[in-house]
């Protein structure tokens, strides 16, 4: 099986937690990879049609989305909540990355339009992130987390 196509979400405010994503692809000694879909590089363009048709068109290739969820994730509308909404409409597998480690759907930070739609919430974790990519698909409504025994299997206790 191929890697997951993946696109992966965040504020701009947590690019480092993104460029951290790349980092562990990369390491050697980390057993972590997916078939990155973000943009290559930052679109030079205030225009606000032209940045969301070069994102759809990645979008569309992508059949998981990550979303990183950081402090200020949930109020990021223009561009954030537009790619979740993207995301859901063509039933993508939707992953929710808490930054802050927490293995529960967080409520506070969360972007509503991926709330009660069948994703999965995880930690900001390469072995538990990678997990999901490679076993989860996306269940009808609610919102869902892995029990404690999955976190043991991959020693994440």
């Amino acid at each position: 099986m191929g890697l997951p196509k993946t696109f992966v979400s965040f504020s701009s405010t947590d690019i480092k937690y993104y460029r951290l994503m790349l980092a562990w692809k990369e390491n050697e000694k980390i057993d972590f990879n997916f078939a990155n879909l973000q943009l290559e590089k930052e679109i030079n363009s205030e225009d606000e049609v032209y940045i969301k048709r070069c994102c759809r068109e990645r979008l569309n290739q992508s059949g998981y989305f990550i979303q990183l969820i950081g402090e200020d994730t949930r109020y990021k509308y223009k561009y954030v909540r537009w790619e979740a909404e993207i995301a859901a409409e063509k039933n993508c597998t939707i992953i929710g990355v808490n930054l802050n480690g927490s293995k529960k759907f967080d409520e506070q930070r969360t972007p509503r339009v991926i709330s009660d739609i069948g994703a999965i919430f995880v930690p900001y974790k390469p072995k538990i992130i990678k997990y999901a990519l490679e076993n989860y698909k996306m269940k009808d409504k609610k919102n869902f987390i892995y029990k404690d025994s999955v976190y043991g299997m991959l020693g994440l206790e």
